[in-house]
């Protein structure tokens, strides 16, 4: 009998501990039907892995958003613990967004890591961090949850770090560390880390591939589309990306007008923002930011009632 997902980590432990095998699938990731059936309102195509593929023209429209831009769409849409904070950055200078592809480590316990490194074993799968690694694809951002562990808590070094990016063009985030820092740093993408430390990873254990993460005070699910800026990381359910991507854009194109026209100096802050008072200035705003958005593929946002 499959014991349904809804607590699946402490149903799998129980049934390993006494020889349940058939259940080991739910210790190591979802399977493509969990992740189709937890994020069936996506109306988007899927990755073979189950994963929502959110289109590249919202991953597009979101690279130069901020933490403040998505915040109030995606409050309005409620879900109000999308946010984390408190990370150490490399490359603070660069934005980080891409689809989610998550990782679960846990404290070693060797009982239930022997099943699943014997299982990983018997499929031919390298070991803890590197078949995470194997598994990825182009535009992933990999999310992983390493609990906080600095102390061998490094899941990338430098040549690790090379691998992923070779793998997605794209950077990580480590609810962890990493190490070899002068090794990484030169590759040039950003990471969010916790911390940095010279020790190998070890002591700690992989259970979960492409399941439901903690990152701070927020629910990670793969597919999720991830923003990082200097202030950290906003994580956008797939199902509310477009809404979310033509929200912060229509913020972004505003910023860049208004900010154009107060560097004039022609302009009191109450003649601009939060709106142009001037319908003169309304319309000039209107025209240019509906012509933006035509250049990136996105419709302008209906007439406003007089």
């Amino acid at each position: 009998m499959r014991v349904p997902t809804s607590g699946w980590l402490i149903r799998t432990s129980l049934a390993l501990a006494i020889g349940s095998a058939p259940l080991f699938a739910q210790l190591t990731g979802f399977s493509k039907e969990d992740l189709i059936k937890y994020t069936a309102d996506v109306p988007y195509e899927r990755f073979d892995d189950g994963r929502p593929k959110v289109p590249e023209k919202y991953i597009e429209a979101l690279k130069n958003s901020s933490s403040e831009m998505v915040w109030g769409p995606l409050r309005q849409a409620g879900f109000t613990n999308q946010w984390s904070g408190d990370w150490q950055l490399i490359h603070p200078e660069m934005k980080l967004v891409g689809r989610v592809f998550t990782a679960q480590y846990m404290p070693l316990r060797p009982d239930v890591d022997d099943v699943i490194e014997a299982d990983a074993k018997a499929k031919g799968l390298a070991s803890r961090n590197q078949r995470v690694i194997d598994m990825l694809q182009p535009g992933d951002v990999l999310v992983v949850d390493m609990f906080g562990k600095i102390e061998q808590g490094t899941f990338v070094g430098d040549n690790l770090a090379a691998a992923v990016y070779a793998a997605t063009g794209n950077g990580f985030v480590i609810n962890g560390s990493v190490r070899d820092l002068d090794g990484i740093y030169p590759q040039g993408f950003p990471a969010y880390v916790k911390g940095f430390h010279v020790s190998a990873i070890g002591n700690v254990m992989l259970t979960g591939v492409n399941v439901p993460i903690r990152i701070g005070d927020t629910t990670v699910m793969p597919g999720d589309i991830v923003i990082g800026d200097r202030e950290g990381l906003t994580f956008i359910p797939a199902k509310i990306a477009s809404d979310v991507a033509t929200a912060s854009k229509m913020t972004e194109l505003h910023d860049v007008w208004t900010k154009e026209k107060f560097a004039t100096g022609k302009y009191r802050s109450s003649d601009l923002y939060p709106r142009p008072s001037d319908p003169a200035l309304i319309k000039e705003f209107e025209t240019w930011r509906d012509a933006e958005l035509k250049k990136i593929g996105m419709e302008p946002p209906a007439p406003r009632n007089p």
